[in-house]
């Protein structure tokens, strides 16, 4: 089972989704508060069940309504993934992968584990 994991940053609050292997599979921005953090990731579990995939390294790409996962290529090559929400904005960014099917794949990871994933808090320094 996947889980959101919420960090402290010298900026703010972000959290990782990390699939079951430990393997982070999507990033948030920075929140400036753990409240909206928290609605940051219940927004990508409700939403990433729901989102169609966009793919826009195909010629002539669906557009689609939100919420969507976008994947495209970055200016290195590679393929990257942004999930939106119904409002569109964006809510969760992956990693560069190589191939097509290896961002395929990370997408199909997060819509698996997200909806149920387990939130696991910062911890606090004493």
């Amino acid at each position: 089972m996947g889980k959101f994991v919420i960090k402290e940053t010298k900026s703010g609050i972000k959290f990782d989704l990390k699939a079951a292997n430990g393997q982070i599979i999507a990033s948030s921005q920075i929140y400036k508060s753990m409240k909206t953090c928290n609605n940051g990731i219940a927004s990508v579990s409700k939403n990433a069940p729901l989102a169609g995939i966009e793919d826009q390294t195909v010629e002539g790409f669906e557009k689609l309504k939100h919420p969507k996962f976008e994947v495209y290529l970055d200016k290195a090559g590679e393929f990257r993934f942004r999930l939106k929400a119904s409002n569109g904005q964006i809510i969760a960014v992956g990693e560069g992968y190589k191939t097509r099917k290896s961002c395929l794949n990370g997408i199909a990871s997060i819509k698996k584990n997200a909806p149920d994933a387990k939130i696991e808090m910062p911890e606090t320094e004493v």
